[in-house]
C-alpha cells in the first residue's frame, strides 16, 4: 500500500516522500478543516461529519471516493510506533506544513501563513518550537466479567488466565450474584428506612420537648425577675438588722473584757511591789528584820485575803442567731404560682418496643404544665383481667419514657403513670395494658423430617401465654463466613412450618417468636440436611412387643416370649399386627430409603395410609403396599402385597439392604436390592394421600432404617 500511494500521486501534487505517511483528518476538529477550505464549508461540513462517525465506529482506512471528494488524494494509511511519529514528524518548512495539509507542497506565497496557522491552531496538538502528533494505540476491549468468585467476593472472568486460582473456589453466575447482592441492600436498605423512621420519630420528640422547655424556662424566668428585686430589698433590710445586733455585742463583750484587763494589772503591780519589800527586808539586820517583819506579815495576810477574780467576764464565741425568714419564704411562696400538673396521657404500645424481659413506656404532657418528676407504676396482669389486686412497683422517672427491666416473658403489664412538681401530684393517666416480647421457642430435632426439596420443621413455644406468630430462619451451613440470614419465612401462625429448600444443602434453623411487643431472641439452632428423605419412626403407632432406639432409627423385637393377650382396639397404635410407621415428611415429589435385614428375618416392610387398620397385617387392605418376606427351612419366600394380592415372582439373592423409593409423581412404589443394584419390583397405585413408611417383624429380630441418604445412580434414573 505504501508503494503504490508513493508511485501515483494525484494530479497537480508532488511526489510525497516515501517516510511520509498520510494520516486520516479526524486528528483536527472538524471546524478547523472547515477553516482550511472555507469556499466548501457547506458540503464539508456534511462529509466531515460522515467521516467522525466512521473513525469512532474503528475504521482504519478512508474510502478512495470521499477523500476525492475532499480533495484529498487517496493515500494508504498506515499505523506506525509513537516514537517514530515523533521524528518523522519533525516539521521545519512551510512546504512540509502544506504537504501535511494535503496540497502536495503547490502553494501560493499569500496562502502559506494562513496555511501554518491552521495546521498549528490544533488545540494543543503542536507548540511553536516543536510540531508532532502521536497517534495512541487503540487498545483491544476486555471481555467482561461472566461469572462472581463467592470466595474472593469478586467478578473474574472464565478465559481469564489467572482463572486458575478460581478453580477450587465457590463460584456463582453473575446475574445470580447481582440478585443477591441487590436483595441484600434492599433489605439493609428497609432496615434502613425502619431506623430512619423511628430516629425522626424520637427527633420530632426531642423538638417538642425542647420547646416546652424552653417555655417554661420563659416562664419562670419572667416570675422570678420580677420578684427578684422584692426579695434582695428584704434580704439587704435583715442583714443589715442582724449586724448591728451583732456590733452591740460586740461592743459588750469588748468593754467587759477590758474592765478585767485593767483589774488584773493592778493586782500584778501590788504583788510586785511586795515582792521588792520583802527582798530588801532579808538583807537588813536581825533586829530590824524582826520589827519589819510584824508588820509586812500583816500586810501579805490582807493582800492573800483579798479574792482575785480570776473568770472571763464575757467569752469569745457568739451565740447562734436565729434568723427568721418567714418574711422571705412568703414572698418565695408568691412567686411559686405553677399549678399542680394535669394528669400524663400514656402512649399505647409501639411495635418491637420490648425484649423479653423489659419494655420501653413512654407517655406525653400538656405543654403548659412544669414537671420536676414522675412516678410510674405497673403491676403484671394474671388471667386476662386488668385491675386485680397483684404487686404494684413504683418508681420515680425524668423524662417522659421509662425502659422496665427485670419483667416475665410473653406476659401482659399495666402501666400508669402521675407528674409531680412542688405544688403537687397530678391524677393518675388511664392505664395501658404492655406485653413483653416471648421467650425463644425449643425446637424439636427429633421431629425435624426433611427430603430433598423440603422440610418440616417443628417446636414448641416455650411460652405460657399464645404467641402471635412465628418465624423461620435460614442459614447456608455450607457458608459459615456469612453470618446473614439466607432466607426467612414470617408470619407462621402454628409450631410446625414446611419450608422449601434447595437440594444437596445443609441449613441451620432458627426459630423466633413474635407478638405485639417484639420479636424474642433466636432458638437454639437445628441442623437440616437435604442430601434425601430424612424420618424418624413414630413411637405413638408402635406396637407394645417392638421397641424403637433412642435415635430412632432402628426397631427390635426381643426373643422372650410375650404374653399374648388382646389389646384393646386403637386408632393409633398397632393392636394386631406387630408394626410401627415412620413420620415421613409430606411433600409430593421422591423420597428414597433404605432398610437394613437379617437374612432369616421374617419382616413387611412398605408403605401405608396414616388410617389404615391398625387390627389387619400390613398388606391386607388397600392402605397399604408392602414387601413380606418369610423363611421357613432353607426357603426364602418373598411376596409383594396389597390388598391381599401378590404377583408371581422369585427372587434368586436374597438382599441385606432394600432400597425404597416411593414416587409420587408417577405414582409409584419400587423395591431394589441395594448390594447388587437390582430392581425388584415396582408398584403402580394411586396415591390419593400421602403415607407414611412401615415396618412390620413376625419374629424376634431387629429391623435399621437408614434414611437421609442421596438416591443410588440406579435408583435415580429408573
Amino acid at each position: 500500500m505504501e508503494e503504490e500511494a508513493g508511485e501515483e500521486p494525484g494530479p497537480g501534487r508532488s511526489t510525497a516522500s516515501k517516510d511520509f505517511h498520510f494520516y486520516h483528518m479526524d486528528l483536527y476538529d472538524s471546524e478547523d478543516r472547515l477553516q482550511l477550505f472555507p469556499g466548501e464549508s457547506s458540503r464539508v461540513r456534511r462529509e466531515v461529519t460522515q467521516a467522525e462517525d466512521d473513525h469512532e465506529l474503528g475504521n482504519e482506512f478512508v474510502d478512495e471516493h470521499r477523500l476525492g471528494t475532499l480533495g484529498y488524494p487517496s493515500y494508504g494509511m498506515k499505523r506506525r510506533d509513537p516514537a517514530r511519529e515523533q521524528r518523522d514528524w519533525g516539521l521545519s518548512g512551510e512546504t512540509d506544513e502544506a504537504e501535511d495539509l494535503g496540497y502536495g507542497g503547490q502553494v501560493l506565497p499569500g496562502q502559506c501563513q494562513d496555511l501554518r496557522e491552521a495546521y498549528r491552531y490544533t488545540h494543543g496538538r503542536a507548540s511553536e518550537e516543536y510540531e508532532c502528533y502521536v497517534i495512541p494505540e487503540e487498545e483491544d476491549e476486555e471481555e467482561p466479567a461472566d461469572i462472581f468468585c463467592v470466595t474472593c467476593k469478586i467478578p473474574v472472568r472464565t478465559a481469564e488466565k489467572d482463572f486458575e486460582i478460581h478453580k477450587e473456589h465457590e463460584v456463582t453466575p453473575l446475574s445470580k450474584a447481582l440478585e443477591s447482592a441487590k436483595d441484600e441492600i434492599h433489605k439493609n436498605m428497609c432496615k434502613l428506612e425502619q431506623q430512619i423512621i423511628e430516629m425522626e420519630n424520637f427527633a420530632s420528640h426531642l423538638e417538642e420537648v425542647f420547646i416546652t422547655v424552653e417555655e417554661n424556662f420563659g416562664k419562670q424566668e419572667q416570675t422570678f425577675e420580677s420578684h427578684y428585686n422584692e426579695i434582695l430589698e428584704t434580704l439587704a433590710q435583715k442583714y443589715e438588722e442582724k449586724i448591728q445586733a451583732l456590733g452591740e455585742k460586740k461592743k459588750e463583750k469588748l468593754e467587759a473584757l477590758y474592765g478585767q484587763l485593767v483589774s488584773c494589772g493592778e493586782n500584778l503591780d501590788a504583788c510586785r511591789e511586795l515582792m521588792e519589800t520583802i527582798e530588801e527586808m532579808c538583807h537588813e539586820e536581825k533586829v530590824e528584820f524582826l520589827k519589819d517583819a510584824v508588820a509586812m506579815t500583816d500586810r501579805l495576810g490582807k493582800f492573800l485575803k483579798t479574792k482575785t477574780d480570776v473568770e472571763l467576764s464575757a467569752q469569745p464565741e457568739f451565740e447562734d442567731q436565729t434568723l427568721d425568714f418567714s418574711d422571705v419564704e412568703q414572698l418565695m411562696d408568691s412567686i411559686n404560682t405553677i399549678p399542680a400538673p394535669s394528669a400524663p396521657v400514656i402512649n399505647p404500645q409501639a411495635p418491637n418496643s420490648a425484649t423479653g424481659s423489659s419494655v420501653r413506656v413512654c407517655w406525653s404532657l400538656y405543654s403548659d404544665d412544669t414537671v420536676e418528676s414522675y412516678q410510674l407504676s405497673y403491676r403484671p396482669v394474671r388471667d386476662s383481667s386488668p385491675g386485680k389486686d397483684q404487686a404494684e412497683v413504683t418508681m420515680t422517672v425524668k423524662e417522659t419514657y421509662c425502659s422496665v427491666r427485670n419483667l416475665e416473658p410473653n406476659t401482659q403489664y399495666e402501666f400508669w403513670v402521675t407528674a409531680q412538681n412542688r405544688t403537687g401530684c397530678s391524677p393518675a393517666s388511664e392505664r395501658a395494658v404492655y406485653m413483653t416480647a416471648p421467650s425463644p421457642p425449643t425446637i424439636k430435632s427429633e421431629a425435624i423430617r426433611s427430603c430433598e426439596e423440603a422440610a418440616l420443621i417443628c417446636w414448641e413455644s416455650g411460652n405460657l401465654n399464645p404467641v402471635d406468630s412465628y418465624t423461620v430462619e435460614l442459614v447456608q451451613a455450607e457458608t459459615p463466613e456469612a453470618s446473614g440470614v439466607t432466607e426467612s419465612v414470617v408470619g407462621i401462625p402454628t409450631c410446625e412450618s414446611l419450608i422449601q429448600l434447595q437440594p444437596g444443602h445443609s441449613y441451620t434453623i432458627y426459630i423466633r417468636a413474635l407478638n405485639v411487643g417484639g420479636t424474642s431472641a433466636r432458638s437454639e439452632p437445628a441442623t437440616v440436611h437435604t442430601t434425601g428423605s430424612y424420618f424418624q419412626l413414630n413411637k405413638d403407632t408402635c406396637h407394645p412387643w417392638l421397641t424403637i432406639s433412642e435415635d430412632g432409627f432402628t426397631v427390635v423385637r426381643s426373643e422372650k416370649k410375650t404374653f399374648r393377650r388382646e389389646l384393646p382396639p386403637s386408632k393409633t397404635q398397632f393392636t394386631r399386627c406387630v408394626a410401627v410407621i415412620g413420620n415421613l415428611i409430606p411433600v409430593r415429589g421422591r423420597h428414597y430409603w433404605e432398610v437394613e435385614v437379617e437374612e432369616r428375618l421374617d419382616y413387611t416392610i412398605g408403605v401405608a395410609c396414616e388410617d389404615v387398620p391398625k387390627q389387619e397385617d400390613l398388606g391386607a387392605n388397600c392402605l397399604s403396599w408392602c414387601m413380606r418376606h418369610t423363611f421357613a427351612s432353607t426357603r426364602h419366600r418373598y411376596e409383594f402385597l396389597h390388598n391381599r394380592t401378590t404377583p408371581d415372582i422369585r427372587i434368586t439373592v436374597a438382599p441385606k439392604k432394600i432400597g425404597i423409593l416411593l414416587d409420587y409423581e408417577n405414582s409409584k412404589l419400587s423395591f431394589f436390592n441395594v448390594d447388587i443394584a437390582q430392581h425388584l419390583y415396582t408398584f403402580s397405585c394411586q396415591l390419593h394421600q400421602f403415607v407414611h413408611p412401615c415396618f412390620s417383624l413376625e419374629k424376634a429380630g431387629r429391623l435399621k432404617i437408614c434414611n437421609g441418604i442421596s438416591m443410588p445412580k440406579h435408583v435415580a434414573f429408573f
